[in-house]
């Protein structure tokens, strides 16, 4: 199996107290690849020399939040935020740039309580014209822009963008060269099912691929609806060369959970 998959050390590897402490152990479990969500709350130095030491590809990270203790899930949609959003976003490439990661999330955030139907169109426009302002900034930095449907149902109720078919028609709508879906089978399966299908569909216009098991979010050989050895088969046939990232939540120690990849290479 030629598929290349991204250990995403915001989710695993977290028996280690920092996510510069957790690239070592990434390589060591086998992998080439790392992801990670937000790197922000550690000195960027510190994560660039921990990766580089691993040897390691760095293959994405989000953008800059929000204050997520303060529940923000990203800013795109938010239209009082604008300037915020321009902002941070230099500071994500700057993160972006130290660890030679060229695909970014640009995560649109939640949808305030009580926000009308006119409040939800404003929401809108403001996400789309961001979204193609980062599109064209990121592409002076060689970095391909992503944006993700998050399910509400489970992860992040609120979450503006949470349909898959919303995801694929904004980008389609912006036609921009630098902007592409991150398809998370996890969130497809919760908010709209039949992969097979939506695969096959979407994958043209998809750059990025993240999986968990359903409902629970561990690892894919855990119980739950996905057949993932099927899945893998099936974004093989179809020619998928991306990179798959691994954004779940083991069910214990990290090493102990990873029997379904090292069976790929048996």
């Amino acid at each position: 199996m030629h598929l290349k998959f991204a250990t995403n050390i915001s989710f695993m590897f977290q028996e280690l107290p920092s996510l510069s402490a957790r690239y070592a152990s990434v390589k060591k479990a086998g992998f080439q690849y790392v992801e990670l969500a937000f790197p922000y709350g550690e000195e960027i130095n510190t994560l660039k020399a921990a990766k580089e030491e691993s040897g390691l590809e760095q293959v994405l990270i989000n953008a800059y939040p929000g204050n997520v203790a303060n529940g923000d899930l990203g800013l795109a949609a938010l239209p009082d935020r604008v300037q915020e959003f321009k902002e941070t976003l230099e500071k994500s490439i700057e993160y972006a740039n130290a660890l030679q990661c060229k695909r970014m999330h640009l995560m649109a955030g939640k949808i305030p309580p009580g926000t009308s139907n006119e409040g939800l169109q404003k929401m809108m426009e403001t996400y789309k014209s961001n979204i193609k302002y980062a599109a064209d900034r990121l592409q002076k930095e060689g970095i391909l822009a992503l944006i993700e449907p998050v399910n509400n149902k489970i992860s992040a109720p609120g979450y503006f963008l949470y349909s898959p078919s919303q995801g694929l028609d904004i980008v389609k709508e912006i036609n921009h060269p630098n902007l592409k879906l991150q398809f998370d089978i996890f969130h497809v399966q919760i908010m709209a099912g039949n992969l097979t299908s939506l695969i096959k569909e979407y994958l043209p216009y998809v750059g990025h691929i993240q999986i968990a098991q359903v409902p629970d979010r561990h690892e894919p050989d855990s119980p739950g609806e996905i057949n993932y050895p099927y899945v893998f088969k099936l974004l093989e046939t179809e020619g998928y060369d991306g990179f798959i990232g691994l954004e779940y939540k083991p069910k214990g120690k990290t090493e102990d959970g990873l029997g379904w990849f090292k069976g790929l290479s048996t």
